[in-house]
């Protein structure tokens, strides 16, 4: 077991999927988690995250200085690095150049952190504060042009700590510094993989649910329906399914849920037009972080109606939800230190209800959730469909939500995807889609001026969600979907093609 005491890093659950994906448990725990909780877990090492204070602040987040007294491996993250060099009398400053996005470190010594590396390796930065002075004991181990102590080890004691983040995609051999930090250094053995997750998530929800009965949010997304499949297994008839047609799905999106989902089984299930109500409340809102709470509260008295007249011969006590990491951490779900990226639509439950949350996925990734799906034996053509928001479309509509809108993105996104899938570039790409900026722009057409709407266009790599690249897509299928776009949706006479990587930008533009 790896302990990772969690400073409210959007990545902190990032560091423990790559220590599963090694085959090893791991569990996060409050930066100020006591020793004795600390110890209850056996752990044979502990890594601190990194997160969004500073160690220059007065009363910065810290860990239990008893931790160094334990006896095993401590390796600091970011943040978690800085906090180390603070507690041993190092000196950490604000940088005059601060490090976000790629960078590459020199290795400027032999450590067992970095065992089967390059001397030079590009890695992922994001920090302002750097550590400007080693305590006493340490040294460096690796450095940039703008960081001298890039990395840093403790002469004698299994102390490491990294200013950049090992745990993100773009950090190439991050998986490797993981690696050598849980086995090398910690000496950590394997005793986890996903069979095992599986049973003990079907395992876990059947013995909470026990006799009650459950009613479930479908999307006909890849989340909702790893969800339902796994509690379905887990309590069978006990299970009600509610789509609720909100007026903000895909095209052709609502016949296509029905079938996905009634193939694994889950026969009750309810559609609910409520498209009407839903944009009825969205009229005049233009801030997103109002439409996602919106969006949220009318699905919920949506499904409080449902409850208490379709269910209510069955004693219903749960709500179950598809709810994976990346829609926690970018709300700062349960945490006191963390920055709120934006509030997910799931999360925003009035406390009033007398049933409870089910959230079988809420500690997995997406590439994760695939896994368990595949595990779980259910079409790839279903597991391997781009993500799609909670919020759906009202999101992809930045501004006001109205129906001319919504039918404009609908139409450029169903063009951009099928045309994707035409070349083959869909399962490429993590997730693809376009989106109505609030603008509009001056145009010709038959010789005519025009002042209409602009789409943008969004294709993203990534493995998780947490941090994603643009796709570097053939600009012959560019012109070819834009053409289409301008030619096909009245009322847009501009494509522009989004090239942001996640961080600085989201994914989705609300």
């Amino acid at each position: 077991m790896i302990v990772i005491l969690n400073f409210g890093s959007q990545f902190a659950h990032l560091i423990a999927r790559r220590i599963r994906d090694l085959g090893v448990r791991a569990e996060i725990l409050h930066f100020q988690a006591s020793i004795e909780e600390i110890r209850a877990f056996h752990p044979v090492g502990i890594i601190l995250s990194g997160g969004p204070r500073s160690v220059l602040e007065n009363g910065y987040p810290r860990p239990q200085k008893e931790i160094f007294e334990l006896g095993i491996p401590v390796f600091g993250i970011c943040y978690g690095a800085q906090v180390m060099a603070k507690f041993f009398g190092g000196v950490v400053r604000t940088g005059e150049v601060r490090e976000y996005g790629k960078e590459k470190i020199s290795c400027t010594s032999r450590n067992p952190l970095f065992k089967g590396l390059t001397k030079k390796e590009p890695v992922w930065f994001s920090h302002g504060d750097y550590v400007y002075m080693l305590p006493q004991g340490f040294q460096a181990i690796a450095s940039t042009e703008a960081c001298a102590h890039a990395a840093f080890a403790h002469e004698k004691k299994p102390w490491f700590g990294v200013q950049f983040h090992p745990e993100v995609a773009y950090t190439k051999r991050g998986k490797d510094i993981i690696a050598n930090f849980v086995f090398s250094v910690c000496g950590a053995k394997k005793n986890w993989s996903m069979p095992i997750l599986k049973d003990e998530i079907i395992a876990s929800m059947r013995e909470m649910v026990g006799d009650a009965h459950v009613v479930i949010a479908l999307s006909g997304g890849v989340d909702s329906l790893v969800a339902a499949t796994l509690l379905h297994r887990a309590i069978g008839r006990q299970l009600h399914g509610v789509f609720v047609d909100n007026g903000l799905l895909r095209k052709d999106e609502v016949g296509a849920v029905g079938k996905a989902i009634t193939a694994q089984g889950l026969h009750d299930i309810r559609t609910v037009d409520a498209r009407k109500n839903f944009l009825e409340r969205l009229k005049g809102i233009e801030d997103p972080e109002k439409k996602r709470k919106i969006i949220g509260h009318t699905f919920i008295h949506v499904f409080e109606r449902m409850i208490a007249y379709d269910f209510k011969k069955y004693p219903v006590r749960f709500l179950a939800q598809g709810t994976i990491y990346p829609d926690r951490i970018e709300s700062a779900y349960g945490s006191h230190v963390a920055e709120k990226i934006k509030s997910h639509h799931n999360l925003t439950l009035p406390e009033r209800f007398g049933f409870h949350i089910l959230e079988p996925l809420a500690d997995l990734y997406k590439d994760e959730v695939r896994r368990l799906g595949e595990e779980l034996r259910l079409p790839k053509k279903v597991l391997w469909r781009h993500p799609f928001p909670g919020p759906g479309l009202s999101i992809r509509v930045v501004g006001e939500v109205t129906e001319e809108r919504l039918h404009m993105v609908r139409e450029a996104d169903a063009i951009y995807i099928e045309e994707l899938r035409r070349a083959g570039e869909y399962g490429k790409i993590w997730q693809a889609f376009a989106v109505l900026l609030p603008l509009r722009t001056v145009g010709v057409m038959g010789d005519a001026r025009t002042y209409e709407h602009i789409i943008a266009l969004r294709a993203v790599h990534s493995v998780d969600g947490m941090t994603a690249d643009w796709y570097k897509m053939n600009h012959s299928l560019l012109e070819r979907i834009s053409n289409r776009i301008v030619r096909e949706v009245k009322g847009v006479n501009r494509v522009l093609y989004d090239i942001t990587q996640k961080p600085p930008a989201t994914i989705e533009y609300e």
